[in-house]
Order: structure tokens, then sequence, then C-alpha cells
């Protein structure tokens, strides 16, 4: 699916609608520019899933951020500054696929031999100053086939 964001609550919006669809154990890998809307996305994410979106800083200088409040856990990982996988390995990131939580991964080419099958990929792109384009990429339909989501 194509959005075209004319806003960051429209942003917010796109993100929120998608959290409230995901189930325990989706995975997100987040790919675009700085400034190109991502931290924003998770803030809609954290508000899709019943969390306080105030409380989401721009991930860039840290690692890994929980947010535990709301419907699932939300762990959004930043690879910007990682220079191996084996980085991502330390924090314990395959152990964080294993829990009843989104992930959402900002910079995930960086870690792309360790994301899962079934990753949702979100692909951000700076259209002007104020539209953000936002396609969200279900090939693998993640969201329904993943052998983690089916009952």
């Amino acid at each position: 699916m194509t959005y075209d964001s004319h806003s960051v609550e429209e942003t917010q919006n796109i993100a929120a609608d998608l959290a409230r669809t995901l189930p325990p154990g989706s995975t997100l890998a987040l790919h675009g520019q700085l400034g190109a809307g991502k931290t924003q996305f998770v803030r809609g994410l954290l508000i899709g899933l019943g969390g306080n979106p105030r409380t989401v800083s721009s991930p860039t200088y840290v690692l890994l951020t929980m947010y535990l409040t709301g419907r699932l856990p939300l762990y959004p990982l930043d690879a910007y500054r990682i220079t191996t996988p084996a980085d991502f390995e330390a924090v314990g990131f395959a152990e964080l696929l294993e829990q009843d939580a989104i992930v959402a991964v900002e910079w995930p080419s960086k870690i792309e031999e360790l994301l899962p099958k079934y990753t949702i990929r979100i692909h951000f792109e700076t259209v002007d100053q104020t539209i953000r384009r936002i396609v969200i990429d279900d090939t693998n339909n993640a969201v329904f086939s993943s052998p983690r989501n089916q009952t």
C-alpha cells in the first residue's frame, strides 16, 4: 500500500492504523533517509498500540528502546551507527524477535541477513518539504502468513 502523508499527524495516523492490525511477533523494517519520517512513524505505532507517543525520541544515538505500555510492547532498534550485524546480535536481537512484541528496525539494510522471512518492509521517501511517501510492502504476507501469527 502506498500513502502520501502531508503532515506529522498523517504519518502517525498511518502507523497507528497499521499497529492496530499487527499481531504479536511482527517485525517491521523501516527504510528511508534521515528526516524521512521514520521516528514519527514509530510514534504512530506506539499510539496504535495504546502507548504514550510523547515518550518517543529520535533513536539515532540509541541502539534499542523499549516501550512496554499498550496492547503490545514496541522495540524500535536503530542500526544506523552499527558496523556489523554482530553488534545487533550482541544486544539480543534474536531474542527480541521471539517476544510477543512489535520490533521496528531503522536502517535495516545493515542487518538484512538477521531479519526474519516474514518482515514487513516500509519505505519512506521525501517527496518535498511537506510530503512523505510511505510504501508498506507486505509481499511475504507477514501479518497473516508468519508461522508465529497463525493459530
